[in-house]
């Protein structure tokens, strides 16, 4: 058997992660395991399984061409500092502790060190219509080399101080900036603090006003955009300045909440019954805010008005067009042998006659 991989050592912080990874090869695939030795000069090599140290000791492992396995402990604490041991063998023997093994366990070691998390406080101040965050770290472990200010996977704002005090300015109020902001340290290993800007719900609809058919199922739905997240939502009908807080086991009524979401449904709508506005309330630890979102219910005819609209202006498009063409056309006087058009054609001869023989005469 032989290494592909082999761990490393890594720093990290007291209620930090750590990762350790292993590859190795042979014919036949070999076994890995995964041993301890503490930094107690008495403390021997022990060997780790998935679960241990109060199931926070996680180990994954595969067997397919080759050897793959991976240790995770969660929430290290200073006991965890060590070193680790990952030991790989293909010898048939390997496991049996009455007969020596005819192949040694080849090892690779990697050292972690647990370091005390040094305390950062935090503070948000408001000044007129700026917020002030601050973070300032008591007895850094390691150099501090700049700072990063972030929100989620966004940076904000870095330098390069090597100050223990770092701050970041938002112009806004709290109700605009709700969230959680970090500070990064740039230290070995890195160090965060976390700056909470937290206010009650600032409930928000999807949409102010709703439509839905007579019949149909109508759909309400209310956000929260703020932090921290809600953790009680409810749903009222407003009527003649009372509102009456509607329930999933009235039947029609249907409440969906997950988190900072919201969702009423309102099966087989009714238009005497259902239109209306209806008032969305979230509560959090910071208080409650609402909103106000207007259903309107159509009749189920309503959707054939357009239609009908454009087959009236059909109909009356046809009745201009037929009498227009009807007065533009003169009367088509009919062919008839006893009469008609023949007569007038000998009128006309017989007058253009008389009028010839007049100016003979003169």
């Amino acid at each position: 058997a032989g290494f592909i991989k082999s761990p490393l050592s890594q720093k990290r912080l007291t209620q930090d992660s750590v990762e350790l990874y292993c590859e190795a090869i042979g014919n036949p695939i070999p076994e890995i395991q995964w041993w301890f030795e503490g930094n107690d000069p008495n403390e021997t090599y022990a060997q780790l399984w998935d679960g241990a140290r109060q199931d926070r000791v996680k180990i994954n492992a595969t067997y397919n061409l080759h050897s793959t396995s991976t240790i995770s402990i969660a929430n290290l604490t200073s006991d965890d500092s060590g070193m680790y041991e990952c030991r790989a063998s293909n010898d048939p023997d390997r496991n049996h502790l009455s007969k020596s093994p005819k192949v040694k366990w080849i090892r690779s070691q990697a050292n972690v060190f647990v370091i005390e998390r040094s305390e950062i406080a935090t503070q948000v101040t408001e000044d007129s219509d700026k917020l002030i965050l601050s973070c300032n770290m008591s007895t850094p472990h390691s150099a501090i080399k700049g700072h990063k200010w972030m929100q989620g996977e966004k940076i904000l704002e870095k330098d390069e101080s090597t100050s223990t005090f770092t701050s970041y300015t938002i112009n806004g109020k709290k109700e605009e900036h709700s969230g959680v902001y970090e500070c990064v340290y740039d230290t070995n290993p890195q160090m965060t603090g976390q700056v909470n800007i937290s206010v009650f719900p600032q409930v928000i609809a999807y949409k102010k006003s709703e439509h839905g058919n007579e019949g149909d199922t109508g759909v309400l739905t209310c956000k929260n955009p703020s932090f921290p997240a809600v953790t009680t939502w409810s749903w009222s009908k407003i009527g003649h300045g009372v509102s009456a807080l509607l329930e999933n086991a009235s039947g029609r009524y249907i409440i969906k909440s997950t988190g900072n979401k919201t969702e009423l449904r309102i099966l087989k709508l009714d238009i005497e019954q259902d239109t209306g506005d209806y008032s969305c309330t979230g509560t959090n630890s910071y208080g409650s805010g609402n909103t106000t979102v207007n259903l309107r219910v159509r009749s189920r005819l309503a959707a054939l008005w357009p239609f009908l609209g454009i087959v009236a202006e059909v109909l009356v498009l046809v009745t201009i067009i037929f009498i227009y063409e009807k007065r533009r056309k003169p009367d088509e006087v009919p062919d008839d042998d006893d009469g008609g058009s023949a007569p007038l054609k000998s009128n006309a001869t017989n007058h253009k006659d008389k009028n010839v023989r007049q100016r003979n005469a003169n």
